[in-house]
């Protein structure tokens, strides 16, 4: 039997990351496409070799692996680019989650998936949606303050994800990450019991 399966998901900079933290401090497997993407471009994998068949040698470190900083600026300028880069990577990480979830045994498992309303399509098996949010100008603040972008910068990051109503109106539960971490540890810890009953 497959473990019920929760998809985590959330602007940039509205506390994804901390959000599926504390949920595998109370022992939830989670599995995150990010790391997912990181694994499959590594030396030697298919989609490392196809990547530099779309977009050129000149993608690859002297150590033969990806040059992320250069294909992030690539497709971030290009939505051409950006697009065969995600009909590369999109399909392989799709197959690597549901393997996970399907070999998972906790009741319950949490998919971290940052783009998850952009190909909802692909992910509509999942059995809830949780959506971390914040405003906007919260998340600008994070993105100058902590990651050291610039304002030009964080704007365009935020303008290139998918409208923050769009992620509201696909999620069963949200977590309004603008408060005291304690917030967020009590929020995590009242949806793991939420989830450990609907597994049951």
């Amino acid at each position: 039997m497959t473990a019920y399966c929760v998809a985590l998901t959330g602007g940039i900079a509205s506390g994804k990351s901390a959000t599926a933290q504390r949920f595998a401090q109370h022992g939830v497997p989670v599995f995150d496409a990010d790391q997912l993407a990181h694994e499959l471009v590594a030396p030697g994998e298919p989609a490392l070799a196809e990547i530099v068949g779309a977009f050129g040698k000149e993608y690859l470190t002297a150590r033969g692996e990806l040059d992320r900083p250069r294909l992030r600026a690539r497709v971030f300028a290009d939505t051409a680019a950006r697009r065969r880069l995600e009909a590369i990577l999109h399909p392989r990480i799709r197959v690597a989650l549901l393997a996970r979830v399907q070999s998972c045994a906790a009741p319950y498992c949490l998919l971290a998936i940052p783009l998850l309303v952009e190909c909802w399509n692909d992910y509509a098996w999942v059995d809830r949606v949780l959506t971390t949010d914040a405003p906007a100008d919260v998340q600008l603040e994070r993105l100058t303050r902590r990651h050291g972008i610039d304002l030009a910068l964080a704007r365009q990051l935020l303008a290139a994800q998918a409208p923050r109503a769009q992620r509201l109106a696909l999620a069963h539960d949200i977590i309004d990450n603008t408060g005291p971490l304690t917030a967020l540890d009590r929020a995590v810890a009242r949806l793991h019991e939420r989830y450990a009953r609907l597994a049951s």
